[in-house]
């Protein structure tokens, strides 16, 4: 009898096998729901794997077993086990989950999209008998844009018998589901504090000197999860920047959870103690960026604010303020100059706001936040050229903006007011935003990759250091007194500081060359030449206007002219002649306008060679390429290699010395550190007698794997130099500002 049970239970198995033991998927709604089994028979004793299966609506998701700031993981209720105990069924194996960022910076979940399953392991007693009925109700939250709560009733018959008949599909889901079950870390990890920062540091062979994107999903709640969580690696393993749940928490004695670093990952639980050793990179890592308080940060943010009002392309801009404030102060408005004082600091925070929302925004998209990106898009620096050309033509004296700057008391209030103090205040700050130096470049890198309102406020903190000055002024009567009277030295100093706005503009202009191409760069000449006769003739309308009508359209007449020339059909030469006879005809008309229709045209005209100086280089801009040209500008002193974390592998493995340049066009502190440091013949006699690989990671134009790299070493942007000493795979993070000695004394210290 028993060999006729066990015959029939292998004959039904095998018919099973065929198909599947489970019941069909069950539809909760977003998703199908299926309890599958790795064995359509089974033999007593032996542990089974079960599975409980997802198949996920596109852009819909279910939860891990930590969902992070918001969710439910799923769950098994049961109502029928077969008899088995409760201990028999064992919980989840998870696999590794995606991050959902809900509200970026601030809100970040776990959990899983497309399919899943859910493996859990079932021990069979040796002495149990027939098959095992295995019933109960799934629940699981599954979201999208709204969140809705699902159940479904699922069901699997499991055969018992004398020997193992695998279900092929479900077992195949199962182990596939199992291999992406995190592994226990083969090395040690320590939790430390560091500032406000905890700092999770891993050591193992398997993960020496590997550099790749890493995250932790913690099992618990102790950390942000939404908090950025900045790597940096050594010789031996990495170390990750955590931020705690609450600035108040105390650094806890264990943490759990899962590590993944590239497409590997762990699962770990940190001990409290000292950071491992060579798990950061030798620039200090984490602790030189992360590990510095907010409050730290904002105070670095406010002296590099001051700074700014000191910045060639600033000072053109602040003069306007300053004149208007000495005007106020002349006259015995101190109501009025403390209004103009706090509307231009309300522009200038208004304009930092802005800057760092574009900043929060970019990272949201991208998951990468470099400063100076604004200078990478052609549009952007197109409209800034203008925009400082015509402020240069406005102080230079060729049109006026409300008031002369010798104006004063109420004429001053009435004409330029508050709006003029507020648009001022975006002005300096427009122009003054690219010129941050490398003063401010730890503070921002620092604050990059941290939470949202961290970012807000070390960049309200800079607007606020730059507007502090003329804010102080406008409230300090014992300041003011040191202030000179008005006069006529004024209009001239006004006009003297047009040049440096025309530099300004020159300057700009490189970097759209270097951006789209030097035809581009021609296009906005073209254009600002449009824009500076449209106001010289709307200014001289009054009094010559027939004779610049007359000049333009006798020029314009060129135009057909030449097509007749050049016409190679009858139907060209037709259209030649037509237009041709039109300006004739418009020529005689004109000669033969009165005094005051010929002004009112005239204005028309140059209202209109404005508008289109001002409207035909952006839209030339939104359709300009990138160019393609390669950095030339160590062409005549250094064979350079452009720069690749892959070439760097090869170069160290070669056991060369390697020096980094993160540069760009529209970078001025690299600009002068190739002038006053890396073009010299000190540097490059040192370079060729010590073999060193010269490797240029240009972000001109913006490059994913240059920010990535800038990122990873806690800065804001460029420049960025690292230094590659024989043999050595982490590198040394160089200042900022470079000098001679310091290159030539690393190169003499790695011979």
């Amino acid at each position: 009898m028993t060999f006729l049970r066990n015959f029939l239970a292998f004959i039904l198995a095998s018919l099973l096998s065929s198909s599947v033991v489970s019941a069909q998927p069950v539809d909760g709604g977003h998703a199908r729901v299926e309890l599958i089994s790795e064995r359509a028979l089974a033999v007593p004793g032996e542990t089974v794997w079960l599975g409980l299966s997802f198949e996920i609506d596109p852009k819909w998701h279910i939860y891990w077993t930590n969902p992070g700031d918001a969710g439910i993981p799923p769950e098994i209720t049961w109502r029928e086990t077969g008899g088995l105990s409760a201990d028999s069924i064992g919980e989840f194996e998870w696999p590794l989950p995606e991050l959902l960022p809900v509200v970026p910076g601030q809100i970040m979940d776990y959990g899983h999209s497309d399919q899943v399953v859910l493996p859990f392991p079932v021990t069979l007693p040796a002495d149990i008998e027939g098959p095992i009925v295995f019933e109960g109700v799934a629940d699981y939250l599954i979201c999208e844009d709204v969140c809705i709560p699902e159940s479904v009733n699922i069901r699997l018959m499991l055969s018992i018998g004398a020997g193992q008949i695998p279900d092929t599909r479900a077992s195949e889901l199962i182990q596939a589901a199992l291999a992406e079950v995190p592994p226990a870390f083969p090395g040690d990890v320590a939790l430390s504090k560091d500032g406000e920062s905890w700092v999770m540091s891993l050591s193992a062979p398997e993960i020496a000197g590997q550099e790749a994107d890493a995250r932790f999903f913690p099992y618990g709640h102790e950390i942000t999860h939404a908090a950025d969580q900045t790597a940096s690696f050594g010789a031996s393993g990495f170390s990750l920047s955590l931020t705690p749940d609450s600035a108040s928490a105390d650094l806890p004695e264990t943490l759990s959870g899962v590590v993944t670093l590239g497409d590997a990952a762990f699962e770990v639980t940190a001990t409290s103690g000292s950071i491992l050793p060579g798990t950061r990179s030798s620039n200090g890592g984490i602790g030189a960026a992360n590990g510095a308080s907010l409050p730290l940060l904002m105070v670095f943010a406010l002296v590099g604010g001051l700074i700014l009002n000191l910045m060639p392309c600033v000072l053109p801009v602040l003069s306007i303020k300053a004149m208007g404030l000495v005007s106020s102060t002349a006259n015995g408005h101190a109501a009025e100059a403390r209004a103009h004082g706090l509307w231009y600091t309300a522009g200038v925070l208004a304009s930092f706001g802005v800057l760092a929302a574009a900043i929060l925004s970019v990272r949201a998209a991208t998951g990468i936040a470099i400063w100076g990106f604004w200078l990478q898009n052609p549009i952007l620096v197109t409209a800034l050229i203008l925009v400082v050309f015509l402020i240069g033509l406005w102080l230079l004296g060729l049109f006026e903006l409300g008031t002369s700057v010798q104006s004063v008391g109420s004429d001053l209030a009435a004409k330029q007011g508050s709006a003029g103090a507020f648009f001022t205040g975006v002005l300096a700050a427009v122009v003054g935003a690219p010129c941050t130096g490398p003063f401010l470049g730890a503070a921002l890198g620092a604050v990059m990759t941290q939470p949202a309102v961290n970012v807000v406020l070390v960049l309200l903190t800079m607007g606020l250091g730059m507007a502090l000055p003329f804010l102080l002024l406008s409230f300090s009567p014992g300041l003011q007194r040191f202030m000179p009277k008005p006069g006529a030295w004024m209009e001239t100093l006004k006009q003297v500081f047009a040049f440096p706005m025309f530099l300004t503009a020159a300057w700009l202009l490189s970097v759209l060359g270097a951006l789209a191409g030097y035809r581009m760069a021609a296009m906005v000449v073209a254009g600002a030449a449009l824009i500076a006769f449209g106001i010289w003739a709307f200014k001289s309308a009054g009094q010559g206007a027939k004779s610049i009508l007359l000049s333009v359209l006798g020029l314009a007449i060129i135009i057909p002219v030449f097509g007749l020339i050049s016409a190679t059909s009858s139907v060209e030469v037709a259209i030649g002649l037509a237009w041709l006879i039109a300006m004739i005809v418009a020529f005689v008309l004109i000669a033969r306008l009165g005094d005051g229709a010929a002004s009112k045209l005239a204005q028309a005209l140059a209202g209109l060679a404005v508008v289109a100086g001002l409207i035909w280089p952006l839209a030339q801009a939104r359709t300009a390429l990138a160019s393609d040209a390669p950095t030339e500008a160590y062409a005549a002193k250094y064979e350079t290699e452009a720069w690749s974390p892959e070439r760097v592998a090869e170069l160290t493995a070669e056991g060369r010395a390697i020096f980094v340049d993160f540069t760009a066009e529209w970078c001025v502190t690299c600009q002068a550190n190739k002038l006053q440091t890396l073009q010299t013949k000190p540097v490059s006699e040192a370079f060729d007698a010590g073999n060193v690989a010269f490797l240029v990671a240009d972000f001109t134009n913006g490059d994913k794997t240059i920010a990535l790299e800038l990122q990873k070493h806690n800065r804001a942007g460029v420049p960025m130099y690292l230094w590659y000493a024989p043999g050595q795979t982490a590198p040394e993070v160089l200042p900022e500002l470079l000098s001679i000695d310091l290159v030539t004394g690393l190169v003499e210290a790695a011979g």
